[in-house]
């Protein structure tokens, strides 16, 4: 039985080897891409339509000029070169725009990043600390800017002043708001402050995210807590200080609200920026062609922003 088996098995034809299905191009199963693209599209087409269509329309405005009731009058280029070489009050308004974002970026991204490196080490009442540095970003940009000019009155004397009486410094006290000076640091603390607390939750999660084993096993090296920082954590969180970086900077770029509230620009042009002048170059003066040229150059300028900081930051990766 054994031999007729065995006989039987030999005499038995191989069977083919099976065909290996070919993997298919795309790296997502077709439902999936499916499923990816039904989600995608609505956000891309929002996006399209509330951000660039906008730009686009802006572009084709900046060349003509129009009052916003006459027929549009063909430029071309006019509009720019008066931005670029005869608008005094556009140059001075860059020069109020670049300030303002310093200030704005080492309230917010210095502030943030100091909070949350001594939330980390913070035993208790974390949740409490991280939620009252998140409310002003809640809070109304109209509430934030009656505070602020509460706080930098002279008449009556607002509480930075009665402050610096108190500390026996009451000759520095000043009408903040009016004063040529100090208009310009005193509308960019506030747009500082209200958003130190969204970045400081960033970067906290970022730091939090940091190995531990890293870190204790540099303290037994005996590196103190600067190397343990520039050397460990900071390399770490390094791509969240990118993007946080880059929102800083797009959004101080594109103030507006705050510096609006508190003193319209003035006094003279001394807290004017460049979306306060677009402003009111459009609604005020009723230049419509203008103020859209000062939009693209806003535009410009963000996306030149945002490019240096990459090449900045990729020069020191390569390095």
């Amino acid at each position: 039985m054994t031999e007729l088996t065995q006989s039987a098995v030999g005499a038995a034809p191989a069977r083919p080897p099976r065909r290996r299905k070919p993997m298919s191009t795309s790296m997502l199963p077709r439902r999936s891409t499916l499923s990816v693209l039904v989600f995608l599209v609505p956000p891309l087409v929002l996006y399209g339509v509330a951000v660039l269509l906008p730009i686009v329309q802006s572009l084709f405005l900046s060349l003509f000029s129009w009052d916003g009731i006459t027929d549009m009058a063909f430029v071309g280029l006019d509009n720019y070169v008066k931005m670029l070489t005869r608008d005094d009050v556009f140059w001075t308004s860059f020069g109020n725009a670049l300030g303002y974002l310093a200030i704005c970026l080492v309230l917010q991204l210095g502030g943030a990043l100091l909070v949350a490196g001594l939330l980390t080490a913070l035993p208790r009442a974390r949740e409490l600390v991280k939620t009252l540095y998140l409310l002003p970003a809640v809070i109304s940009t109209v509430a934030i800017a009656i505070l602020f000019q509460r706080l930098y009155a002279l008449e009556p004397v607002g509480l930075i002043n009665q402050l610096l009486a108190w500390v026996g410094l009451g000759d520095l006290q000043t009408a903040w708001l009016s004063n040529v000076q100090t208009v310009l640091a005193a509308v960019s603390i506030p747009e500082g402050w209200r958003f130190t607390g969204l970045y400081m939750l960033i970067i906290y999660a970022a730091l939090m995210a940091v190995p531990r084993d890293l870190e204790e096993a540099a303290r037994l090296d005996g590196a103190s807590w600067w190397q343990i920082f520039w050397r460990i954590r900071f390399p770490y969180i390094r791509p969240v200080w990118i993007t946080t970086t880059v929102m800083a900077t797009t959004f101080a770029l594109r103030g507006f609200d705050i510096p609006y509230l508190l003193t319209n620009g003035g006094p003279g042009q001394s807290s004017e920026l460049l979306t306060t002048y677009m402003y009111k170059t459009a609604f005020v003066h009723t230049d419509y062609g203008y103020a859209s040229a000062i939009s693209m150059f806003i535009v410009v300028e963000c996306l030149v922003a945002v490019g240096l900081i990459f090449l900045l930051l990729r020069r020191k990766d390569k390095s």
